[in-house]
C-alpha cells in the first residue's frame, strides 16, 4: 500500500450504532492508513447507549463522537471520500447525496443494535456481537492489497465482502 491515507465514510440511517462502530474500528484497525467518518440520512443526534458503553469499555475515544447528517460530507470543503459504505439496508435504498470524486461504494449490511430486544444485558450482548461482525469486515478491508488491485478488482472484493453480510439471526 502507498503512503496515501484513504478517507472512508460509513453511512446508516440514524448514525447511532453500526456506522459509528465502523468509524471507530477503521480509525483504530487502519493504523493511520485510513481516516474514517460516519453519518446518517436521518441522524438521531445521539449515540446508542449500548454502543457508547461498549466503545468506552474497549478504550475507543468517544468524546467527539456524535450522530450527524451525511449532508456535512456533501458540502464544499468536506473531506474527499475514497470509499463510502452503507451499513444498514434502509440507507442502502435511499437516494444519497452526490459525492465528489466518484468514491468507490459498497453495501455492507449488519443487524441493527438499536433493534435488539430483551434486557439491557441482552441488548449489550447483541451490540457486542454486531461489533465483532463489523470488526472482522474492517480487518479484512484494511488488509486488502490496495496497491496491487485495479479499480474493478477492488470493487469486486468490496462487493463480495458485502455479500457475506450477517443476518439478524446469525447475530443473536
Amino acid at each position: 500500500m502507498t503512503d496515501r491515507v484513504y478517507n472512508v465514510l460509513f453511512l446508516c440511517t440514524h448514525n447511532s450504532a453500526r456506522s459509528v462502530m465502523a468509524e471507530c474500528l477503521l480509525n483504530r484497525e487502519g493504523r493511520g492508513r485510513f481516516r474514517a467518518y460516519s453519518a446518517g440520512s436521518q441522524p438521531t443526534r445521539r449515540l446508542n447507549p449500548h454502543v457508547r458503553d461498549l466503545l468506552e469499555r474497549l478504550d475507543f475515544p468517544t468524546a467527539t463522537l456524535r450522530s450527524k447528517s451525511w449532508d456535512e460530507f456533501a458540502q464544499p470543503g468536506a473531506p474527499h471520500m475514497d470509499f463510502i459504505f452503507t451499513v444498514c439496508d434502509s440507507a442502502a435504498g435511499e437516494v444519497c447525496p452526490v459525492w465528489p470524486g466518484q468514491p468507490m461504494t459498497a453495501h455492507w449490511g449488519f443487524p441493527d443494535p438499536s433493534s435488539a430486544q430483551g434486557t439491557d444485558a441482552e441488548k449489550a450482548a447483541f451490540t457486542a456481537t454486531v461489533f465483532g461482525q463489523i470488526q472482522r469486515r474492517i480487518q479484512a478491508f484494511a488488509s486488502l492489497p490496495f496497491a496491487s488491485l485495479d479499480r474493478l478488482a477492488l470493487k469486486r472484493k468490496l462487493d463480495d465482502m458485502g455479500q457475506a453480510s450477517a443476518t439478524p439471526e446469525a447475530a443473536r
